[in-house]
């Protein structure tokens, strides 16, 4: 299975795009030849950008992990105090858990109240039997959530356009993305996920929760907000790159652990998929901070309900507390691993074929969006599109239980408490029974009981998602769903889901690949029942739907995401099946083994069409069908050569020159040890900084001896590090003067105290495997490449070591000893788009 993804992204401010690959444009050397580049997936066949879609991709700036280790810098570290036992550290991560809790629990209340609100508009007129008017009144309210939920997004957010977990990734990998911690970003998110999940799309919260959680990790931790104007003067140490990181990463697992109450699962969550740098402080700050989350949130949800306090603060209820509790755990046997097997292939497979589907579905999206040229009506198509997502999800749950008969629940019992004046509870109607009635009865005991009946199709379509995966994971209901309600929701669950994943609101897909999962592997436990009858003995009592559909939700989670570790862990703590551990596990990876044979998980399916140039752990390359060995191979085969250098005393008018004419994201620093001696790399500049330093004209100084030129007093550490530019066409009308003045070819800038003089660099000869390994693991802007003499002779950024320039580099390397001479290049191969 091959995926052809392609994308466009149009840029309004042309300007900006120029003058700042800090902001929009591209790596270091020859920047917009990686608009033209291409990418390769890690499944046995590449895909390709087009030539139109190449010529309007936009190349993302590399992100440094580490702060550039300058002489302002090692100042400005010596004002700050060293805590060995950083207990400013910690104190951020509980309090970045707190607040990710207090809003999973915000999210989930409003969530709900939503959802009872919109269905009890529609209670009499489905107790009367009329569809029609039920049909109008569903879809009246969700319009109006949908609405607001796509605008939130599409015309509140600075981005334009839903972020979700594969940005987050992206950029912890090192990729810098613009808006993506904006405080409008948090506020669209907010309330678009809310108002998407209550609407009746078929989604999740999930995914819009692990961006809040990064969004309040990297706010809180760096405290301060161009669009509000607040910079804070606490907690400085940690604004820089690698603390905003770690506090982004808690951040973002303690967003998984407060949704879904599994602190171990929101740890491994992060460790797994989403952070690229890890180690075991951290690990232990994201254990806290996860910790922290989940306690606040279950500390609020045991008193309150729907904003109302019930009492009971701090009883943390088992029922309330375990997202999908199941009561009755199950002996296992070792025939239950043959269907468990089945249920991972068949994962695996539904797995790829839903990768598969939604990109799909995501590139005739970007290619018919981006065919209409005006803005405002390209958004109000996106818009457009969501609500008619949500007609169609809305048809399907209200009218197609109409055609499914009612079931009989025989014996269930009401609330059994009486209030203090003796009055019975009256029975409060769920969703599931849609327009069917019930017989009641006063029982021996005084408790009045019911022969309740309900519609199978009604509790799996128009219930919640969450409601709709309780019911299937119950244990003892062997015959509560039919083959015809499970295959009729698999079906419609299957293709609106994957349709809904990608629109332009803010959603996640973690409750409908559970619920997806769920569904099949209920199907496969009751063939399973029909072939062996209810077992009542202990030794069979293993042969029940609900155990098939917690390990087939896993199994397709898995099958989709590829996740094994996390997502185990994960499936335990939310149903509390310890039981069934094994045959989680042996699900999982046996989806994941099946769905590595089609394609890549969907994280990095949508990494790829979203061009984030991402680096995978491993370098996967490969020439005429053949992986490529990297060792065999240097650093000189793939870098960039001719670079522009920078030296420590810099003339004014060729450096505002350089910047105006070149969009490169920073330049190596060289100088003559010796004034016979060639010139040697001494470290690099970042264009922000030079930027930055031009801004602040009084350290520009004439052309005098190096003793009294190196006195002048430096620029603050503070004042240089910035992530953009404040005023870009100040920037400019000073690259315009500082070029066009005479005055400033006599003015001169020294450079030295603001170089990295610790950047990475290696020789020409050095390993390419290596290179590769030392770029990702340092987390680096660029590298640069120097022979024997220490001269630079070319540079290597992150663009160079994607998976296609990669291949374009080295293939040229393999073609004088290829014996087929008459290959067709590369560049000329028919180019392929969607």
């Amino acid at each position: 299975m091959s995926s052809l993804f392609s994308h466009r992204t149009h840029v309004d401010n042309d300007e900006e795009e120029m003058l700042m690959a800090e902001d929009h444009g591209p790596d270091l050397i020859r920047s917009q030849d990686f608009r033209r580049q291409c990418s390769i997936s890690r499944s046995s066949l590449a895909y390709y950008h087009c030539k139109e879609e190449r010529e309007h991709l936009i190349a993302h700036e590399s992100l440094d992990y580490l702060p550039s280790h300058s002489k302002v810098y090692k100042e400005w570290l010596q004002e700050k105090t060293y805590r060995t036992k950083e207990w400013d550290r910690w104190l951020l991560m509980g309090l970045i858990g707190t607040a990710v809790g207090m809003l999973g629990f915000l999210i989930h209340q409003i969530i709900d109240s939503l959802i009872k609100l919109k269905w009890d508009l529609v209670e009499n007129y489905l107790q009367d039997g009329n569809i029609h008017m039920t049909w109008l009144r569903a879809l009246g309210s969700g319009l109006a959530m949908v609405v607001l939920s796509s605008g939130s997004v599409l015309f509140f957010c600075p981005a334009g356009s839903p972020s979700g977990l594969p940005e987050i990734i992206g950029y912890l990998n090192g990729t810098s993305i613009q808006h993506l911690f904006n405080i409008k970003t948090f506020l669209g998110t907010f309330i678009s996920c809310v108002l998407a999940v209550a609407s009746g799309l078929f989604c999740g919260p999930e995914g819009p929760m692990i961006h809040l959680g990064a969004l309040l990790g990297c706010g809180l931790s760096q405290l301060q907000s161009d669009t509000l104007g607040v910079h804070l003067p606490i907690f400085t140490r940690f604004r820089n790159s690698a603390d905003k990181r770690s506090f982004i990463t808690a951040g973002a697992g303690a967003g998984i652990a407060s949704v879904f109450r599994a602190p171990i699962g929101g740890l491994l969550f992060t460790l797994e998929e989403v952070s690229s740098f890890w180690d075991i402080r951290l690990a232990w700050q994201t254990f806290f901070c996860c910790l922290m989350a989940t306690f606040t949130t279950d500390l609020l949800s045991s008193s309150f309900c729907g904003f109302v306090y019930r009492g009971h603060f701090g009883f943390f209820e088992a029922e309330k507390r375990i997202l999908f509790w199941v009561k009755n755990l199950l002996d296992m046997n070792v025939l239950a691993f043959v269907p468990t097997i089945l249920l991972g292939m068949l994962g695996g497979l539904l797995g790829a074929l839903f990768v598969s589907l939604n990109i799909k579905i995501n590139k005739l999206r970007i290619r018919f969006f981006n065919s209409i040229p005006k803005l405002s009506l390209r958004k109000t198509s996106r818009l457009l599109e969501t609500v008619l997502i949500l007609v169609c999800t809305t048809t399907v749950t209200v009218y197609l239980p109409y055609f499914f008969p009612c079931t009989p629940v025989m014996n269930v019992r009401n609330y059994q408490l009486r209030n203090k004046s003796g009055i019975i509870n009256q029975f409060k109607r769920e969703i599931s029974e849609y327009s069917c009635s019930s017989n009641t009865w006063i029982g021996p005991d005084g408790v009045r009981y019911y022969n309740q009946t309900f519609n199978q199709a009604a509790a799996l379509l128009v219930e919640n998602g969450k409601q709709g995966i309780t019911y299937l994971f119950k244990r003892g209901t062997h015959e509560e769903f039919g083959y015809a309600s499970l295959c009729t929701a698999l079906a419609f669950y299957f293709i609106l889901s994957c349709w809904t994943a990608g629109s332009a609101v803010a959603s996640g897909l973690v409750i409908p690949m559970l619920y997806t999962g769920a569904l099949y592997g209920r199907i496969i436990g009751l063939i399973l029942v029909s072939i062996f009858g209810v077992q009542t003995n202990e030794y069979g009592a293993w042969v029940d739907p609900g155990l098939f559909a917690a390990i087939g939700a896993a199994s397709f989670f898995s099958g989709v995401s590829r996740l094994t570790i996390s997502l185990t862990v994960l499936m335990v703590e939310i149903t509390n099946d310890v039981q069934s551990l094994l045959l989680i596990m042996l699900a999982v990876m046996v989806a994941k083994m099946v769905g590595d044979l089609f394609n890549a998980s969907l994280y990095s399916s949508l990494l790829k069409l979203k061009c984030i140039p991402y680096l995978d752990v491993e370098p996967f390359v490969h020439h005429r069908r053949k992986w490529l060995n990297l060792e065999l191979f240097s650093a000189r085969d793939v870098m960039e050569p001719g670079v522009r250098v920078l030296h420590l005393k810099e003339n004014i008018a060729s450096l505002a020159r350089l910047l105006a004419s070149t969009s490169h994201g920073g330049f190596p620093v060289v100088c003559r040890p010796k004034p016979d001696h060639a010139e040697v790399f001494q470290g690099t500049i970042k264009r922000l900084e030079l930027c930055m330093l031009l801004e602040n004209e009084h350290i520009f100084e004439p052309e005098m001896n190096d003793e009294s030129f190196s006195s002048s007093h430096p620029l603050s550490y503070e004042k240089i590090t910035v992530e953009k530019l404040p005023n870009l066409s100040r920037l400019t009308m000073l690259l315009n003067r500082y070029t066009t003045d005479p005055q400033y070819q006599q003015l001169f800038i020294n450079l030295e105290p603001y170089i990295n003089k610790s950047a990475m660099s290696v020789q020409a000869h050095f390993s390419l495997q290596r290179t590769y390994i030392v770029f990702r693991t340092l987390g680096l802007h660029h590298l640069t490449v120097v022979d024997l003499q220490n001269r630079v002779v070319g540079v290597i950024t992150r663009k160079d070591l994607m998976p296609f320039p990669l291949e374009k580099r080295l293939r040229l390397q393999l073609v004088p000893q290829s014996p087929d001479a008459g290959e067709q290049p590369l560049d000329s191969r028919p180019w392929m788009c969607f």
